[in-house]
């Protein structure tokens, strides 16, 4: 089968690391693999891209112990053998898949637990770029517990996880306000429920607070890590929480430990693609159960999607990196 890999480069940053660019990416012949206990293999129709995979080629995000080394998040396709003890699908079912690694390719493997079939009413390519951001925010917020009635703040608006947080946020009953760049933006994330949606580049922390009458928010969902750690917590109300699940504005932060213990506030972080196999399979439940209705009854919309020909991956990758995009974007075979 064919299969994207990343070729070495001779190329540095500012700090004297390679880190292979778009240019990189090469559409190569590798083995088809075989399905194993609980795993099914599937055809792939369609792949989505998510900034994870950008992190992978660029070596700073590698897949965990055992996944292949191949970039690929979630895909569209259809079942084209099953392994020993995979029960509920069979060859030639259309189905949604979250995965560790593996997806831009002609063929992937999944354990079962983490098939889904596509939500009625949804073509394969956008169904393609939708279980990372629903299964990430889902399981983001049953985590921190938002409820209605609260303030939700998310950054990134305009990108795939901001997309969904804020209809999904909106669909509890949350008021919701988001940060993002041109007041173009910031209408289009006002036409998906956005209550609120503030420049960026401006003092953004003082415009939550005008918004809250000076109360704060209750969950933050934050994808920029160290560069936001501080502000965020400025703008969290009494007994907030602020749920970090991206580092696009770098690792390491300083922390005002007296200003969280005089809020009573919550600082956590997690991931979902090293979790156990066990706990993606619940969380891909929980997509069924809670985003795929919203899907289909359209409380929440797709965001838009921009597609390339999977061998194209790189101009696909530096359309992504290049921050024009306004939702998502999938490969194709």
């Amino acid at each position: 089968m064919h299969a994207i890999t990343v070729r070495p480069t001779d190329k540095t940053d500012s700090k004297g690391r390679h880190r292979p660019g778009p240019e990189c990416i090469e559409w190569t012949e590798i083995p088809t693999p075989e399905p194993g206990q609980g795993e099914v293999l599937v055809k792939v129709k369609a792949a989505g891209i998510n900034r994870g995979d950008l992190l992978q080629r660029q070596g700073l995000y590698p897949p965990p112990k055992g996944v292949s080394e191949t970039m690929g998040l979630e895909v569209t396709g259809t079942v084209s053998s099953l392994g020993p003890d995979v029960d509920g699908w069979a060859e030639g079912d259309e189905v949604v898949a979250l995965l560790a690694g593996g997806g831009y390719a002609e063929y992937v493997i999944v354990p079962a637990g983490q098939l889904l079939p596509i939500p009625d009413g949804i073509d394969p390519v956008t169904a393609s770029t939708l279980i990372e951001v629903s299964a990430t925010v889902i399981s983001n917020m049953d985590h921190v517990g938002l409820a209605k009635g609260e303030t939700f703040l998310v950054h990134g608006g305009t990108g795939g996880i901001g997309q969904f947080a804020i209809q999904y946020a909106k669909s509890l009953g949350c008021t919701v306000i988001t940060t993002c760049g041109t007041a173009e933006k910031q209408e289009f994330c006002r036409s998906l429920g956005a209550d609120v949606a503030l420049d960026y580049h401006d003092d953004w922390v003082a415009g939550a607070k005008e918004a809250t009458d000076g109360r704060g928010v209750d969950i933050i969902l934050d994808v920029m890590g160290a560069k936001y750690l501080g502000l965020n917590v400025d703008v969290l109300a009494t007994g907030g929480r602020l749920d970090i699940i991206g580092m696009q504005g770098g690792v390491k932060g300083e922390l005002n430990i007296g200003k969280l213990l005089t809020k009573r506030a919550l600082v956590t972080a997690t991931s979902l693609r090293p979790r156990p196999l066990e706990e993606k399979a619940k969380i891909c439940q929980r997509v069924r159960e809670v985003a795929w209705p919203l899907y289909t009854n359209g409380s929440i919309k797709p965001a838009p999607v921009e597609s390339f020909p999977m061998p194209d991956a790189g101009k696909a990758h530096a359309r992504l990196e290049s921050g024009e995009v306004l939702g998502k974007v999938a490969l194709t075979l």
